[in-house]
């Protein structure tokens, strides 16, 4: 599993530009499915199905885009104007090192005026965005480098500690590959219903992708999987979970109370460690768009804690990832496509 997450994030998908990431997730996908597909929209499709007449389907869903920049504007000297794609908070990423996807990749840092050089009160001001600038080091930036070209985070992602791992885009990679490792464990399980894995693009934007998977492939069921705020000694919030504490399993308006109830059951049954996210309104996940696509979709969500969601320095705890991956397995060997509204 950690070579497969490390494998996929190393692959470069920022939203709209996920073809690359798509392609290894494919790859990874496909000797557990019968089929799998890159449709139209870019998301990853993988069918399993159970060979019994008039199954129900279940939906499962990651998405595979991840936070970025585009190019706005090429000037002397090889430096470069550019906006965010996704949410990013400007305070750290002066001193960043980013690559910039041309044809051949090329390396860039965001640049900072050195605090000698900074006038009185300058040192506690952000920066915003709109003002930053990337250096390429290149004369001929204007000639090689379009307008509109993607850009992400330079930083590979790499084992911080043992059963630890840290770098972009584990959200929302480490869900697909918790997805992956479901498809594995039931290579050769008797089900009682269909799947399909979508692996989504879009998401950090409008959700495009989860919309448009979910209209094709009519799903009466769905699992949403994400990530959420794990605590650090820092963090002060309730909205924060335990790194390490196992499966978030989401409870809240958007979810549909049986299935999560069902998920919850299962869990404390084969005694896989779970925390519950209280989510009062919009998930802020796939999930609640999907759930109102053609005639509406029962959704669960379930969450991995990570810790510095949209930075470079994203961190997760394999071990969550394996409890993510564990519920799914085991709900989904004795799911019989049928659950209570309550």
């Amino acid at each position: 599993m950690k070579e497969m997450l490390i494998q996929l994030c190393s692959a470069d998908g920022v939203t709209g530009f996920e073809g690359h990431a798509a392609e290894v997730a494919k790859k990874l996908l496909a000797p557990y499915c019968d089929q799998v597909e890159i449709d139209p929209c870019g998301n990853v499709l993988g069918w399993k199905s159970c060979g019994k007449p008039h199954a129900k389907t279940i939906l499962l869903d990651a998405h595979l885009d991840q936070i970025g920049f585009m190019v706005t504007d090429v000037l002397d000297g090889g430096f470069l104007r550019f906006t965010q794609v996704g949410g990013i908070d400007p305070r750290m990423l002066l001193g960043a090192e980013v690559t910039i996807l041309t044809e051949q990749p090329r390396y860039g840092v965001i640049s900072c005026t050195p605090p000698h050089l900074l006038a009185a009160g300058e040192q506690d001001k952000a920066v915003p965005m709109h003002e930053m600038l990337i250096d390429t080091g290149l004369l001929d930036a204007r000639a090689v480098i379009p307008i509109g070209t993607p850009i992400v985070f330079a930083q590979p992602p790499y084992e911080l500690a043992k059963g630890q791992i840290t770098g972009k885009c584990l959200d929302d990679r480490a869900g697909f590959i918790a997805i992956v490792e479901v498809m594995r464990k039931l290579q050769n399980a008797e089900l009682d219903v269909d799947i399909v894995v979508c692996g989504s693009v879009h998401e950090e934007t409008d959700s495009l992708g989860a919309l448009t998977a979910s209209f094709r492939v009519m799903p009466d069921y769905g699992i949403a999987v994400d990530v959420s705020h794990a605590k650090t000694p820092d963090s002060g919030s309730e909205e924060a979970f335990a790194f390490g504490g196992g499966v978030l399993v989401g409870m809240g308006p958007n979810l549909h109370r049986g299935l999560t109830n069902q998920l919850l059951r299962v869990a404390r049954a084969e005694e896989i460690p779970y925390q519950i996210e209280v989510m009062e309104g919009n998930t802020g996940t796939n999930a609640w768009d999907m759930q109102v696509v053609r005639s509406g979709i029962a959704m669960g969500l379930l969450s991995i804690p990570l810790k510095y969601m949209h930075t470079p320095i994203e961190t997760i705890q394999l071990s969550d990832v394996e409890a993510v991956s564990d519920l799914m397995a085991a709900f989904l060997k004795e799911f019989h496509g049928e659950v209570a509204r309550k």
